[in-house]
């Protein structure tokens, strides 16, 4: 584990950690490639800093409608991940991380394309508050999108358990995620096994994806805490 302290002492918002792991994220960031960008209020403060060296890059591959319309308003193109074989780097956020880079995420709504571009990147580099690492997953609520006529079998299979889900409203409606999907959000869940955890609820009839990042587990977590951005690798 390193750090870096920043160079004043006094407390720093949640907002500035942002800052500052965004920052630090650009040393992950290959010359001359395409990276991964993920969605999430962190990484908006990554993509500003992107914004620094975007004539060092080809451009990005976008995990989200928001985040795609936030590059290119930076001027940074933006690929269609179907055009990319491969990515040197996936840069994104967690709601949750444990100690060996397993994640919960979906916050944002995102989880399905966070996870099709994790998977065709060779490294993830989670940018986070410490408040966001974790023991066992599970405190937050876990995200789940779920194709619509599905939601209730998949409510009861949570139950059955031990977990509580609910679907996900916006404007007192159920959110539509980019996919045209909802999202279910479960908590009471202790993930003692993300592995596992991840490779079950996947087979569900009607899950499209569930918010453990196991198989696409970070490589490096740049950590925002009091005394500056910490790296953790796993």
């Amino acid at each position: 584990m390193t750090s870096s302290t920043p160079p004043n002492t006094a407390p720093l918002t949640q907002d500035q950690l942002k800052t500052l792991v965004g920052q630090a994220a650009l040393q992950y960031v290959v010359p001359g490639e395409i990276v991964g960008v993920g969605t999430g209020s962190t990484v908006n403060k990554f993509i500003d800093a992107l914004a620094t060296m975007k004539d060092q890059i080809k451009g990005a591959v976008s995990s989200s409608v928001a985040s795609t319309e936030r590059l290119q308003a930076l001027g940074i193109q933006v690929f269609d991940s179907n055009d990319v074989p491969r990515l040197s780097v996936y840069i994104d956020g967690a709601d949750e991380i444990d100690h060996h880079g397993n994640m919960v995420k979906g916050g944002g709504a995102a989880l399905t394309r966070e996870k099709i571009v994790a998977a065709q990147s060779d490294r993830f580099v989670c940018i986070a508050d410490e408040s966001k690492l974790v023991k066992t997953l599970g405190a937050f609520p876990l995200p789940v999108e779920v194709i619509p006529m599905a939601t209730q079998r998949v409510i009861a299979q949570f139950a059955a358990k031990g977990g509580k889900a609910s679907i996900r409203l916006k404007d007192g409606q159920p959110l539509v995620t980019d996919n045209g999907q909802y999202i279910v959000d479960v908590t009471g869940l202790q993930i003692a096994d993300p592995l596992a955890f991840e490779a079950e609820v996947s087979q569900w009839p009607g899950v499209v994806t569930v918010g453990v990042f196991a198989f696409q587990r970070a490589q490096v977590c740049l950590l925002g805490t009091a005394s500056g951005v910490k790296t953790l690798t796993f």
